[in-house]
Protein backbone atom coordinates (compact mmCIF):
# COMPACT_ATOMS: atom_id res chain seq x y z
CA UNK A 1 0.00 0.00 0.00
CA UNK A 2 1.29 3.98 -0.97
CA UNK A 3 1.13 6.97 1.63
CA UNK A 4 -2.19 7.71 -0.03
CA UNK A 5 -3.90 5.04 -1.41
CA UNK A 6 -4.78 1.56 0.41
CA UNK A 7 -6.57 -1.56 -1.01
CA UNK A 8 -9.69 0.10 -1.45
CA UNK A 9 -8.50 3.88 -2.57
CA UNK A 10 -7.51 6.95 -0.93
CA UNK A 11 -9.75 7.59 2.33
CA UNK A 12 -9.51 9.19 5.39
CA UNK A 13 -11.68 11.69 7.21
CA UNK A 14 -12.75 14.56 4.71
CA UNK A 15 -10.67 17.63 4.80
CA UNK A 16 -8.59 15.97 7.56
CA UNK A 17 -6.61 13.29 6.20
CA UNK A 18 -8.47 13.67 3.06
CA UNK A 19 -8.72 17.31 1.75
CA UNK A 20 -10.26 19.42 -1.11
CA UNK A 21 -6.74 20.48 -2.43
CA UNK A 22 -5.89 16.29 -2.51
CA UNK A 23 -8.88 15.98 -4.45
CA UNK A 24 -8.31 18.27 -6.92
CA UNK A 25 -4.83 17.31 -7.71
CA UNK A 26 -5.68 13.48 -8.15
CA UNK A 27 -8.42 14.88 -10.66
CA UNK A 28 -5.85 17.09 -12.43
CA UNK A 29 -3.23 14.42 -12.96
CA UNK A 30 -6.11 11.78 -13.78
CA UNK A 31 -7.06 13.96 -16.52
CA UNK A 32 -3.73 14.92 -17.52
CA UNK A 33 -2.51 11.32 -17.57
CA UNK A 34 -5.43 9.73 -19.73
CA UNK A 35 -5.56 12.20 -21.78
CA UNK A 36 -1.51 12.01 -22.77
CA UNK A 37 -1.86 7.90 -22.63
CA UNK A 38 -4.76 8.20 -25.28
CA UNK A 39 -3.52 11.11 -27.39
CA UNK A 40 -6.51 13.18 -27.04
CA UNK A 41 -9.65 14.22 -24.62
CA UNK A 42 -10.02 11.77 -21.54
CA UNK A 43 -13.34 10.40 -20.93
CA UNK A 44 -13.89 9.76 -17.20
CA UNK A 45 -17.09 8.78 -15.29
CA UNK A 46 -17.72 9.80 -11.61
CA UNK A 47 -19.93 7.96 -9.61
CA UNK A 48 -20.40 9.34 -5.40
CA UNK A 49 -22.25 8.00 -2.18
CA UNK A 50 -24.75 10.20 -0.42
CA UNK A 51 -22.17 11.87 2.45
CA UNK A 52 -21.91 15.33 2.15
CA UNK A 53 -18.85 15.74 2.12
CA UNK A 54 -19.10 13.50 -1.74
CA UNK A 55 -20.08 16.93 -3.29
CA UNK A 56 -17.38 18.86 -1.94
CA UNK A 57 -15.06 16.27 -3.76
CA UNK A 58 -16.95 15.40 -7.19
CA UNK A 59 -16.53 19.36 -7.37
CA UNK A 60 -13.10 19.53 -6.54
CA UNK A 61 -12.11 16.22 -8.77
CA UNK A 62 -14.06 17.61 -11.64
CA UNK A 63 -12.41 20.99 -11.14
CA UNK A 64 -8.82 19.18 -11.54
CA UNK A 65 -10.38 16.81 -14.43
CA UNK A 66 -11.43 19.81 -16.53
CA UNK A 67 -8.16 21.86 -15.78
CA UNK A 68 -6.34 19.21 -17.47
CA UNK A 69 -8.62 19.06 -20.37
CA UNK A 70 -10.87 16.18 -19.34
CA UNK A 71 -14.33 15.62 -19.47
CA UNK A 72 -16.03 14.14 -16.28
CA UNK A 73 -19.58 12.19 -16.51
CA UNK A 74 -21.47 12.80 -13.89
CA UNK A 75 -23.65 10.18 -12.41
CA UNK A 76 -24.35 11.40 -9.22
CA UNK A 77 -25.23 9.51 -6.36
CA UNK A 78 -24.74 5.64 -7.98
CA UNK A 79 -23.16 2.42 -6.40
CA UNK A 80 -19.46 1.69 -6.99
CA UNK A 81 -20.12 -1.72 -9.28
CA UNK A 82 -22.36 0.63 -11.41
CA UNK A 83 -19.03 2.63 -12.24
CA UNK A 84 -17.43 -0.32 -12.75
CA UNK A 85 -20.14 -1.35 -15.36
CA UNK A 86 -20.02 1.81 -17.30
CA UNK A 87 -16.20 1.88 -17.56
CA UNK A 88 -15.90 -1.54 -19.48
CA UNK A 89 -19.56 -0.97 -21.25
CA UNK A 90 -19.06 3.05 -22.63
CA UNK A 91 -15.39 3.43 -22.97
CA UNK A 92 -14.05 5.15 -20.43
CA UNK A 93 -10.75 5.87 -19.93
CA UNK A 94 -11.09 5.44 -15.78
CA UNK A 95 -14.09 5.76 -13.63
CA UNK A 96 -14.08 7.79 -9.94
CA UNK A 97 -16.05 6.98 -6.91
CA UNK A 98 -16.36 9.03 -4.12
CA UNK A 99 -16.85 6.72 -1.04
CA UNK A 100 -15.81 5.50 1.74
CA UNK A 101 -18.00 2.27 1.79
CA UNK A 102 -18.92 1.03 4.88
CA UNK A 103 -17.09 3.87 7.28
CA UNK A 104 -19.29 6.75 9.17
CA UNK A 105 -20.38 9.71 6.99
CA UNK A 106 -17.30 12.13 8.42
CA UNK A 107 -15.20 9.30 6.03
CA UNK A 108 -15.00 9.28 2.40
CA UNK A 109 -12.63 8.03 0.04
CA UNK A 110 -11.56 8.14 -3.80
CA UNK A 111 -11.57 4.85 -5.83
CA UNK A 112 -9.89 4.58 -8.86
CA UNK A 113 -11.35 2.03 -11.69
CA UNK A 114 -9.33 1.17 -15.01
CA UNK A 115 -10.33 0.85 -18.21
CA UNK A 116 -11.10 -3.03 -17.44
CA UNK A 117 -13.64 -2.29 -14.54
CA UNK A 118 -10.86 -3.17 -11.82
CA UNK A 119 -9.33 -1.34 -9.07
CA UNK A 120 -6.36 1.39 -10.24
CA UNK A 121 -3.22 -0.21 -10.90
CA UNK A 122 -0.91 0.66 -8.26
CA UNK A 123 1.74 2.28 -10.74
CA UNK A 124 -0.77 5.14 -11.41
CA UNK A 125 -1.37 4.94 -7.83
CA UNK A 126 1.97 5.58 -6.89
CA UNK A 127 2.20 8.67 -10.13
CA UNK A 128 -0.47 9.60 -8.38
CA UNK A 129 1.16 10.22 -4.99
CA UNK A 130 4.41 11.66 -6.31
CA UNK A 131 2.23 13.97 -7.89
CA UNK A 132 0.71 15.09 -4.56
CA UNK A 133 3.84 15.36 -2.81
CA UNK A 134 5.21 17.83 -5.55
CA UNK A 135 7.57 15.13 -7.21
CA UNK A 136 6.00 14.94 -10.11
CA UNK A 137 5.71 16.49 -13.88
CA UNK A 138 4.54 20.19 -13.88
CA UNK A 139 0.99 19.85 -15.33
CA UNK A 140 -0.64 22.99 -17.26
CA UNK A 141 -4.13 24.05 -17.33
CA UNK A 142 -5.57 23.73 -20.69
CA UNK A 143 -7.15 26.87 -22.09
CA UNK A 144 -9.39 27.81 -24.62
CA UNK A 145 -11.36 25.07 -26.33
CA UNK A 146 -9.13 22.16 -24.38
CA UNK A 147 -10.88 22.74 -21.37
CA UNK A 148 -12.71 20.01 -20.22
CA UNK A 149 -16.32 19.82 -19.57
CA UNK A 150 -19.04 18.60 -17.69
CA UNK A 151 -21.77 16.26 -19.13
CA UNK A 152 -24.92 14.73 -16.43
CA UNK A 153 -24.31 10.93 -17.44
CA UNK A 154 -27.46 9.86 -14.68
CA UNK A 155 -28.94 8.13 -17.92
CA UNK A 156 -25.86 5.94 -17.40
CA UNK A 157 -26.91 4.96 -14.09
CA UNK A 158 -30.55 3.77 -15.56
CA UNK A 159 -29.12 1.94 -17.97
CA UNK A 160 -26.73 -0.05 -15.43
CA UNK A 161 -29.78 -0.55 -13.10
CA UNK A 162 -31.54 -2.27 -16.74
CA UNK A 163 -28.55 -4.51 -17.07
CA UNK A 164 -29.22 -5.74 -13.38
CA UNK A 165 -33.16 -6.43 -14.04
CA UNK A 166 -31.93 -8.11 -17.12
CA UNK A 167 -30.23 -10.49 -15.54
CA UNK A 168 -32.95 -12.14 -13.44
CA UNK A 169 -33.80 -15.70 -14.17
CA UNK A 170 -37.84 -15.59 -13.28
CA UNK A 171 -40.11 -13.04 -11.80
CA UNK A 172 -40.05 -12.03 -7.92
CA UNK A 173 -44.11 -11.92 -8.18
CA UNK A 174 -45.49 -12.76 -4.58
CA UNK A 175 -41.99 -12.32 -3.03
CA UNK A 176 -41.63 -10.24 0.19
CA UNK A 177 -38.36 -8.58 -0.26
CA UNK A 178 -36.75 -6.51 2.89
CA UNK A 179 -33.98 -4.27 1.95
CA UNK A 180 -31.92 -2.22 4.14
CA UNK A 181 -30.09 0.42 1.98
CA UNK A 182 -27.95 1.92 4.38
CA UNK A 183 -29.30 5.16 3.12
CA UNK A 184 -26.18 5.21 0.91
CA UNK A 185 -26.08 4.37 -2.76
CA UNK A 186 -28.26 1.98 -2.86
CA UNK A 187 -31.25 4.30 -2.62
CA UNK A 188 -31.12 4.81 -6.44
CA UNK A 189 -30.70 1.22 -7.72
CA UNK A 190 -31.71 -1.28 -5.43
CA UNK A 191 -35.70 -0.60 -4.65
CA UNK A 192 -36.36 0.22 -8.45
CA UNK A 193 -34.36 -2.82 -9.90
CA UNK A 194 -37.20 -5.47 -7.12
CA UNK A 195 -40.09 -3.14 -7.67
CA UNK A 196 -39.69 -3.95 -11.39
CA UNK A 197 -38.58 -7.62 -10.74
CA UNK A 198 -42.37 -7.57 -9.17
CA UNK A 199 -41.22 -8.33 -5.83
CA UNK A 200 -43.38 -6.72 -2.72
CA UNK A 201 -40.41 -4.44 -1.73
CA UNK A 202 -40.03 -3.01 1.63
CA UNK A 203 -37.59 -0.57 2.43
CA UNK A 204 -35.47 0.81 5.63
CA UNK A 205 -33.02 3.16 5.88
CA UNK A 206 -33.99 4.59 2.35
CA UNK A 207 -34.02 8.51 3.68
CA UNK A 208 -30.21 10.13 3.27
CA UNK A 209 -29.44 13.68 4.57
CA UNK A 210 -25.34 13.40 4.19
CA UNK A 211 -24.79 12.59 8.09
CA UNK A 212 -26.98 9.25 8.27
CA UNK A 213 -25.16 6.50 5.93
CA UNK A 214 -24.20 3.41 7.05
CA UNK A 215 -25.28 5.05 10.97
CA UNK A 216 -27.06 2.21 12.82
CA UNK A 217 -28.41 0.35 9.84
CA UNK A 218 -26.91 -1.53 7.07
CA UNK A 219 -24.66 -4.90 6.30
CA UNK A 220 -22.48 -3.41 8.97
CA UNK A 221 -25.53 -3.33 11.57
CA UNK A 222 -27.50 -5.82 10.33
CA UNK A 223 -29.97 -6.22 13.45
CA UNK A 224 -32.09 -3.81 12.31
CA UNK A 225 -33.03 -5.72 9.31
CA UNK A 226 -33.65 -8.84 11.02
CA UNK A 227 -36.10 -7.46 12.84
CA UNK A 228 -37.68 -5.27 10.68
CA UNK A 229 -37.71 -9.24 8.70
CA UNK A 230 -39.29 -11.21 11.22
CA UNK A 231 -42.35 -8.78 12.05
CA UNK A 232 -43.17 -8.66 8.48
CA UNK A 233 -43.28 -12.03 7.80
CA UNK A 234 -40.51 -11.45 4.74
CA UNK A 235 -39.44 -14.05 2.52
CA UNK A 236 -36.18 -12.59 2.93
CA UNK A 237 -33.77 -9.21 3.59
CA UNK A 238 -31.09 -8.04 1.98
CA UNK A 239 -28.82 -5.20 3.89
CA UNK A 240 -26.01 -3.54 1.46
CA UNK A 241 -22.99 -1.26 2.51
CA UNK A 242 -22.47 2.69 1.60
CA UNK A 243 -21.55 2.53 -1.78
CA UNK A 244 -23.41 -1.18 -2.46
CA UNK A 245 -20.33 -3.11 -2.92
CA UNK A 246 -21.16 -5.16 0.15
CA UNK A 247 -24.28 -7.58 0.36
CA UNK A 248 -25.42 -9.96 3.34
CA UNK A 249 -29.07 -11.60 3.72
CA UNK A 250 -31.59 -12.37 6.50
CA UNK A 251 -33.42 -15.65 6.23
CA UNK A 252 -36.98 -15.92 6.61
CA UNK A 253 -36.04 -16.68 10.50
CA UNK A 254 -34.38 -13.74 11.16
CA UNK A 255 -30.81 -15.14 10.69
CA UNK A 256 -27.72 -13.46 9.11
CA UNK A 257 -26.43 -15.39 6.16
CA UNK A 258 -23.15 -13.51 5.75
CA UNK A 259 -20.51 -13.75 2.42
CA UNK A 260 -19.16 -17.13 3.11
CA UNK A 261 -22.50 -18.80 3.16
CA UNK A 262 -23.60 -16.41 0.26
CA UNK A 263 -20.51 -18.20 -1.21
CA UNK A 264 -21.44 -21.54 -0.59
CA UNK A 265 -24.69 -21.32 -1.56
CA UNK A 266 -24.36 -19.66 -5.22
CA UNK A 267 -21.03 -22.18 -5.52
CA UNK A 268 -23.65 -25.61 -5.12
CA UNK A 269 -26.00 -24.06 -7.20
CA UNK A 270 -23.34 -23.06 -10.19
CA UNK A 271 -21.88 -26.62 -9.51
CA UNK A 272 -25.16 -28.44 -10.07
CA UNK A 273 -25.86 -26.10 -13.20
CA UNK A 274 -21.86 -26.82 -14.54
CA UNK A 275 -21.33 -23.08 -14.47
CA UNK A 276 -18.72 -22.98 -11.50
CA UNK A 277 -15.38 -23.13 -13.71
CA UNK A 278 -12.68 -24.72 -12.49
CA UNK A 279 -14.85 -26.42 -9.72
CA UNK A 280 -13.23 -24.00 -7.52
CA UNK A 281 -14.46 -20.74 -5.05
CA UNK A 282 -11.78 -17.93 -4.64
CA UNK A 283 -11.97 -16.65 -0.69
CA UNK A 284 -9.51 -14.81 1.62
CA UNK A 285 -7.91 -16.21 4.53
CA UNK A 286 -10.15 -14.91 6.47
CA UNK A 287 -13.42 -17.16 5.30
CA UNK A 288 -14.67 -19.20 7.83
CA UNK A 289 -13.50 -22.63 8.14
CA UNK A 290 -16.93 -24.06 7.99
CA UNK A 291 -16.90 -22.72 4.47
CA UNK A 292 -14.20 -25.09 3.74
CA UNK A 293 -15.90 -28.01 5.18
CA UNK A 294 -19.03 -27.26 3.76
CA UNK A 295 -17.25 -27.18 0.36
CA UNK A 296 -15.29 -30.10 0.38
CA UNK A 297 -18.18 -32.54 0.95
CA UNK A 298 -19.39 -31.17 -2.72
CA UNK A 299 -16.11 -31.64 -3.87
CA UNK A 300 -15.60 -27.65 -4.57
CA UNK A 301 -12.24 -26.77 -4.28
CA UNK A 302 -10.74 -23.64 -3.35
CA UNK A 303 -7.90 -20.93 -3.16
CA UNK A 304 -7.43 -18.36 -0.40
CA UNK A 305 -5.83 -14.91 -0.82
CA UNK A 306 -4.93 -12.28 1.30
CA UNK A 307 -7.54 -9.82 3.10
CA UNK A 308 -8.82 -7.63 -0.03
CA UNK A 309 -11.73 -8.21 -2.82
CA UNK A 310 -8.88 -6.62 -5.52
CA UNK A 311 -7.07 -9.97 -4.53
CA UNK A 312 -10.05 -12.23 -4.72
CA UNK A 313 -10.27 -10.41 -8.41
CA UNK A 314 -6.87 -10.45 -9.61
CA UNK A 315 -7.52 -14.43 -8.74
CA UNK A 316 -10.21 -15.11 -10.49
CA UNK A 317 -9.21 -13.19 -13.55
CA UNK A 318 -6.23 -14.80 -13.56
CA UNK A 319 -7.79 -18.19 -13.10
CA UNK A 320 -10.82 -17.98 -15.22
CA UNK A 321 -13.13 -18.67 -12.07
CA UNK A 322 -16.63 -17.75 -11.49
CA UNK A 323 -17.36 -16.73 -8.27
CA UNK A 324 -15.43 -15.57 -5.29
CA UNK A 325 -15.32 -13.03 -2.30
CA UNK A 326 -15.16 -11.99 1.41
CA UNK A 327 -17.57 -13.12 4.51
CA UNK A 328 -17.97 -8.89 4.52
CA UNK A 329 -20.57 -9.60 1.92
CA UNK A 330 -18.21 -8.41 -1.10
CA UNK A 331 -19.19 -11.39 -3.52
CA UNK A 332 -17.59 -11.24 -7.19
CA UNK A 333 -19.69 -13.32 -10.02
CA UNK A 334 -17.51 -12.61 -13.11
CA UNK A 335 -20.03 -13.96 -15.38
CA UNK A 336 -21.36 -10.31 -15.19
CA UNK A 337 -18.79 -7.91 -13.13
CA UNK A 338 -15.26 -7.70 -12.08
CA UNK A 339 -16.15 -6.77 -8.82
CA UNK A 340 -18.05 -6.82 -5.78
CA UNK A 341 -21.59 -5.79 -6.46
CA UNK A 342 -24.56 -5.62 -3.86
CA UNK A 343 -27.48 -5.87 -5.66
CA UNK A 344 -26.35 -8.00 -8.20
CA UNK A 345 -25.48 -10.05 -5.43
CA UNK A 346 -28.82 -10.26 -3.79
CA UNK A 347 -30.23 -11.27 -7.52
CA UNK A 348 -28.26 -14.21 -7.73
CA UNK A 349 -29.32 -15.62 -4.14
CA UNK A 350 -33.35 -14.70 -5.42
CA UNK A 351 -32.12 -17.22 -8.36
CA UNK A 352 -30.83 -19.72 -6.33
CA UNK A 353 -34.15 -19.89 -3.95
CA UNK A 354 -36.67 -19.11 -7.20
CA UNK A 355 -35.11 -21.83 -9.08
CA UNK A 356 -34.72 -24.44 -6.20
CA UNK A 357 -37.51 -23.59 -4.88
CA UNK A 358 -36.53 -23.20 -1.53
CA UNK A 359 -36.26 -21.27 1.58
CA UNK A 360 -33.01 -18.95 2.31
CA UNK A 361 -32.50 -21.03 5.81
CA UNK A 362 -33.11 -24.33 3.88
CA UNK A 363 -29.99 -23.57 1.24
CA UNK A 364 -28.02 -22.34 4.22
CA UNK A 365 -28.67 -25.00 6.74
CA UNK A 366 -26.23 -27.36 5.67
CA UNK A 367 -22.88 -25.18 6.47
CA UNK A 368 -22.23 -24.86 9.80
CA UNK A 369 -20.64 -21.50 10.95
CA UNK A 370 -17.91 -22.20 13.41
CA UNK A 371 -17.22 -19.62 16.58
CA UNK A 372 -14.64 -17.30 15.33
CA UNK A 373 -12.47 -15.31 18.23
CA UNK A 374 -10.40 -12.42 17.01
CA UNK A 375 -8.31 -10.07 18.98
CA UNK A 376 -5.82 -6.66 18.02
CA UNK A 377 -2.37 -7.01 19.83
CA UNK A 378 -0.58 -3.90 19.38
CA UNK A 379 2.94 -4.31 19.39
CA UNK A 380 6.15 -2.43 19.35
CA UNK A 381 7.65 -4.18 16.21
CA UNK A 382 5.46 -6.22 14.11
CA UNK A 383 7.99 -8.20 12.21
CA UNK A 384 10.13 -9.04 15.33
CA UNK A 385 7.08 -10.35 17.19
CA UNK A 386 6.00 -12.43 14.59
CA UNK A 387 9.59 -13.46 14.06
CA UNK A 388 9.79 -14.74 17.84
CA UNK A 389 10.76 -18.25 17.96
CA UNK A 390 8.97 -19.07 20.99
CA UNK A 391 5.98 -16.94 19.75
CA UNK A 392 5.96 -19.00 16.34
CA UNK A 393 5.84 -22.46 18.81
CA UNK A 394 3.06 -20.91 21.03
CA UNK A 395 1.43 -20.54 17.06
CA UNK A 396 2.42 -24.03 16.17
CA UNK A 397 1.47 -25.67 19.75
CA UNK A 398 -2.30 -24.01 19.34
CA UNK A 399 -2.50 -25.32 15.84
CA UNK A 400 -1.57 -28.77 16.38
CA UNK A 401 -4.52 -28.72 19.77
CA UNK A 402 -7.29 -27.20 17.45
CA UNK A 403 -6.04 -30.11 14.44
CA UNK A 404 -8.76 -30.43 12.09
CA UNK A 405 -11.71 -29.15 14.16
CA UNK A 406 -10.31 -25.40 14.08
CA UNK A 407 -7.81 -22.94 13.18
CA UNK A 408 -5.57 -20.51 13.89
CA UNK A 409 -5.19 -17.49 12.09
CA UNK A 410 -1.73 -14.87 12.83
CA UNK A 411 -1.23 -11.91 10.96
CA UNK A 412 -0.11 -8.44 10.89
CA UNK A 413 -2.41 -5.51 9.99
CA UNK A 414 -1.32 -3.74 6.75
CA UNK A 415 -1.94 -0.16 8.46
CA UNK A 416 -1.47 -0.30 12.35
CA UNK A 417 1.15 -1.58 15.08
CA UNK A 418 -1.30 -4.64 15.63
CA UNK A 419 -1.07 -8.28 14.99
CA UNK A 420 -4.26 -9.79 15.14
CA UNK A 421 -5.10 -13.44 16.81
CA UNK A 422 -7.68 -15.21 15.37
CA UNK A 423 -9.01 -18.68 16.38
CA UNK A 424 -11.97 -20.85 14.76
CA UNK A 425 -13.25 -23.92 17.17
CA UNK A 426 -15.92 -26.05 17.98
CA UNK A 427 -16.70 -23.66 20.81
CA UNK A 428 -16.38 -19.59 22.34
CA UNK A 429 -14.45 -21.04 24.96
CA UNK A 430 -11.87 -23.01 23.06
CA UNK A 431 -11.32 -20.06 20.93
CA UNK A 432 -10.75 -17.66 23.33
CA UNK A 433 -8.45 -19.98 25.56
CA UNK A 434 -5.99 -20.48 22.04
CA UNK A 435 -6.31 -17.05 21.38
CA UNK A 436 -5.18 -15.55 24.81
CA UNK A 437 -2.47 -18.36 24.75
CA UNK A 438 -0.34 -17.04 22.19
CA UNK A 439 -1.27 -13.37 22.68
CA UNK A 440 0.66 -14.32 26.94
CA UNK A 441 3.51 -15.31 25.30
CA UNK A 442 3.74 -12.14 22.93
CA UNK A 443 3.17 -10.29 26.17
CA UNK A 444 6.18 -12.47 28.53
CA UNK A 445 8.08 -11.69 25.88
CA UNK A 446 7.75 -8.32 25.79
CA UNK A 447 6.25 -7.48 22.44
CA UNK A 448 2.60 -5.93 23.33
CA UNK A 449 2.62 -2.70 24.21
CA UNK A 450 -0.20 -0.30 25.64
Amino acid sequence: MGKYFGTDGFRGEANVKLTVEHAFKVGLYTGWYFGAHAGKKAKVVIGKDTRRSSYMFEYSLVAGLTAAGADAYLLHVTTTPSVSYLVRSDDFDCGIMISASHNPFYDNGIKLINSAGNKMEASVEDLIENYIDGMGPDIPFATGENIGRTVDYASGRNRYIGHLISLATRSFKDKRVGLDLANGSATTVAKGVFDALGAKTYVISNEPDGTNINTGCGSTHIEGLQKFVVENGLDVGFAYDGDADRCLAVDEKGNVIDGDQIMYICAAYMKERGELNGNTVVTTIMSNIGLYKALDKLGIGYEKTKVGDKYVSECMAANDFSIGGENSGHIIFRKHAVTGDGVLTSLKLMEVMLEKKMKLSDLASPMRIYPQVLKNVRVGDKAATLGDADVKKAISASGERLGDGGRILVRESGTEPVIRVMVEAGTLEECEKEVDSVIEVMKTKGHVIG
